[in-house]
């Protein structure tokens, strides 16, 4: 089994190096600072960002219409609260989403008050510029009814519509006329409504916040916020452990936090639950993956209670490819017993001596060299050898591996996505077939060829689609759920908390959850104990 000391090697390597990590200077007194796992800044506009460390400055730039409290997702349309919308309404047929505004909401930079032009090109450009334009295609119209009054027409009902678009990064609400009078600049330049305002963008230290002094709601506590780039894991984890960062991205690997609380007993550590998704994928299109049945020994081959013992507290169980605290997740309680898939080596052996491979077989795998990605893996492979199943592990760059999974080049892919509570969001990602990967690396999230390479569950998804009240669209979303644990296209290994780990001298103003991989600072206060 993997030793110790080669999951740990990241965090020893923090003690063993620190006189030749990068140093930033000393935190100061009204001033939050948080180091990300990233080289440098790409974009602020939300509608452009695809780098996920861009997303903590612009969590404290720019709102939404509607929220859920901090520190969650919002998994029922009545745990949505007005924020930029005073209130809202829909239709009978969930088609149409009028959204009173809030009066008063003054953008950064002078560009005035926000009226319902802001709030309907927010939404219209999303949908035909940002980079998820395809995720908002079922937008028809953004149109003010009033100046402060937006109606949203919608092309398919969607009764979850504020968690599937409005709680979403890409329509925050951004200034226009910033926008038309920015041009390219406003990329990294963009104009929000939010508790901080941009006060300088540098492509290789950071972003620059500093308190909104018109904000229409509470001001925020802390003066400064300095989102800054530290790529380099010891480095990161040096800064935090001096004092030099207040918060800092966590390294998701067996015995980091352990490690990390040897070496600053006081450290407090804030993680999402679920977090992100990790979905082992069977690809459909490889020999001998075809066969359901190693599928179901692989399945059978795999503990996942090992998984969540060797990455906690970050690791939580799933048995169905939504976790159990999501509308549409199963506990292994409701889920008919031969779809729970329980570690059971000598029935995933029978498996595969019934599918023609009683002498064992070899699959060749790769893998991201990205801590997460290898770890999970790593183990996998081990308990494979268990059942005869040789996986031929190739570690390589994190680029590189997702560029040989756009390829159709790997046969058991793990992919890692922080999703939110919309079924129909997930299953159109992972398992309809309109998001099939292809070999020329257009294509979605599908890498198993679910619905292509055999019978999918697009029909019932065209009926999900047309749920017009919550109940039905989770009723519908279930039998999706169930289809997919049948079918075994794809195997839900246990989720993996996203992980920021905070000095004590800060305290955010409330508990994180769950939620987005990113959550704002203007309810944090600095102690000075």
């Amino acid at each position: 089994m993997i030793t110790r000391r080669t999951l740990l090697g990241t965090a020893m390597a923090a003690t063993a190096t620190g006189l030749y990590a990068p140093r930033v200077r000393a935190a100061e007194p009204d001033t939050l600072r948080f180091a990300n796992s990233a080289g440098g800044p790409r974009k602020l506009d939300p509608n452009q960002i695809t780098q996920g460390a861009d997303s903590w400055a612009a969590a404290q730039v720019f709102e939404y219409l509607a929220q859920p409290a901090d520190g969650d997702f919002g998994k029922t349309p009545d745990e949505f609260e007005p924020w930029l919308a005073e209130s809202w309404t829909t239709s009978d047929d969930a088609r149409t989403w009028v959204f009173t505004l809030r009066q008063g909401v003054q953008f950064h930079g002078g560009y005035g008050e926000m009226t319902s032009e802001d709030v309907a090109r927010s939404f219209i450009r999303a949908r035909d510029e940002g980079v998820d334009s395809s995720n908002y295609e079922n937008i028809v119209s953004a149109e003010p009814s009033g100046k402060y009054e937006v109606t949203v027409t919608l092309k398919n009902p969607d009764p979850l519509f504020l968690g599937s678009t409005v709680f979403t990064r890409r329509t925050m609400i951004i200034s226009k006329k910033a926008e038309q009078e920015l041009g390219e600049a406003f990329a990294t330049q963009a104009v929000g409504t939010g508790p901080y305002e941009l006060e300088r963008f540098d492509s290789e230290q950071g972003i620059f916040l500093s308190r909104f002094e018109d904000y229409w709601g509470e001001p925020a506590n802390i003066a400064k916020v300095e989102c800054l780039y530290i790529a380099d894991t010891t480095a990161r984890t040096l800064a935090l452990i001096s004092g030099e960062v207040d918060m800092a991205e966590g390294v998701r690997q067996p015995g980091w936090i352990q490690q990390m609380q040897q070496q600053k007993p006081d450290l407090q550590f804030d993680m999402s639950v679920p977090g992100s998704f990790n979905t082992l994928f069977f690809n459909l299109s490889k020999d001998p993956l075809q066969n359901k049945m190693v599928r179901q020994a692989i399945a059978h081959g795999i503990d996942k209670q090992m998984i969540v013992d060797a990455l906690q507290p970050m690791s939580r169980m799933v048995y169905t490819l939504n976790p159990p605290n999501y509308p549409t997740g199963f506990s292994e309680e409701d889920l008919p017993e031969d779809l729970r898939y329980e570690y059971n080596p000598e029935k995933a052996k029978a498996l595969l001596k019934e599918a023609g491979f009683g002498g064992g077989l070899t699959i060749p795998v790769n893998t991201s060299k990205r801590e997460d990605y290898s770890t999970q893996h790593l183990i996998i492979q081990e308990m494979l050898r268990a059942i005869d199943v040789n996986i031929e592990l190739t570690i390589m760059d994190h680029s590189a591996y997702h560029g040989s999974n756009r390829q159709n080049a790997n046969t058991l892919n793990i992919n890692s996505w922080s999703l939110p509570p919309v079924p129909l969001f997930v299953y159109n990602v992972y398992a309809s077939s309109a998001a099939n990967m292809n070999a020329e690396g257009t294509g979605g999230g599908n890498y198993s060829h679910y619905g292509v390479e055999m019978d999918g569950v697009d029909p019932l998804l065209q009926e999900m689609l047309q749920a017009t009240s919550f109940e039905g669209y989770i009723e519908k979303g279930r039998e999706v759920e169930l289809k997919i644990q049948e079918d075994l296209p794809m195997f839900g290994l246990p989720t993996l908390s996203f992980v920021v780990a905070r000095n004590p001298r800060i305290d955010l103003g409330y508990e994180v959850t769950g939620g987005n991989a990113y959550w704002r600072f203007c309810r944090a206060s600095i102690t000075t104990a």
